[in-house]
């Protein structure tokens, strides 16, 4: 039985993006390479819709792997000031990308969404990460509950930053978290919490709009779409495994040196002619 290249590409798009969807190492900076060497989707629109499914398929990993402490704390917001206060944290972290998002996110589309920025934002990134690792580091909240409104809307402000394309949700966030005196743990399990609304309500928006306008094309592509959507959904559960327990021994500086060096990459490729 012949094995297509189509095939091989939706598993290998759905393994990559949904490592990097929680990787601090942008899923949008990997996509672009493994455009470049798969030419799957054939279009622009083809891949990001492609994304789009993967990304779905990580909120749904999100919503699998928390689904019991997520439970409780709704059953719990009547009741328990504490659970509301949670809650309340998510979306006041949510609310400055998902206003802005909505607001700019044509002229984000139309100006940033080019190989050479991402490159570069991966690059500036992953700098970003050396530069807060080495400073002190003293965290004053080592528990979700304890995360004040001022620290949920300084995630929330960080947040904005990865709409800029290849700076990476989760990197944003997490620096974010970092900054304002979230320990690691906290800082990663509240950006965890936190992609359920910015990537589904993004996700669904964007898959929404493509498939209104354009729902012929995508057709033909939609078994592809689902393949790499499967495997984005079970690799992103490992890949939320992982993440839990690297920071808890682990800091964000390999991260960091893996940025700059995707980034180069991604800037050679654009000077070779292998990324448009």
């Amino acid at each position: 039985m012949e094995v297509s290249v189509e095939f091989i590409a939706s598993i290998v798009l759905g393994a990559v993006l949904g490592i990097t969807e929680f990787m601090p190492i942008s899923s949008l900076g990997h996509s672009l390479v493994l455009a470049a060497i798969f030419n799957f989707p054939p279009t622009a629109d083809g891949r990001n819709t492609m994304a789009i499914f993967i990304q779905l398929g990580a909120v749904l990993a999100v919503l699998v792997y928390y689904f019991r402490p997520l439970v409780q704390e709704l059953v719990r917001i009547p009741s328990d000031q504490t659970a509301r206060r949670f809650w309340v944290n998510i979306i006041i972290a949510f609310v400055p990308i998902g206003v802005l998002g909505l607001v700019f996110n044509d002229f984000i589309k139309r100006v940033l969404f080019q190989p050479i920025i991402v490159g570069l934002a991966l690059i500036v990134g992953g700098i970003t990460f050396l530069l807060v690792e080495q400073r002190k580091y003293y965290p004053d909240v080592h528990a979700l509950e304890n995360i004040t409104p001022r620290q949920a809307l300084t995630v929330g402000f960080a947040q904005i930053f990865a709409l800029i394309p290849g700076i990476s949700r989760s990197g944003a966030t997490i620096v974010g978290g970092l900054l304002c005196g979230l320990d690691r743990s906290v800082a990663t399990l509240f950006t965890f919490y936190l992609f359920i609304p910015t990537l589904g309500a993004a996700a669904g928006y964007e898959l929404f709009k493509t498939l209104r306008q354009q729902p012929d094309y995508f057709r033909p592509l939609l078994p592809y779409f689902l393949l790499a959507t499967a495997v984005g959904f079970v690799v992103s559960l490992g890949a939320i495994r992982f993440l839990l327990r690297y920071i808890a021994n682990h800091d964000f500086r390999p991260f960091g040196i893996y940025r700059i060096i995707i980034g180069a990459v991604i800037i050679v490729l654009v000077l070779a002619q292998a990324i448009h």
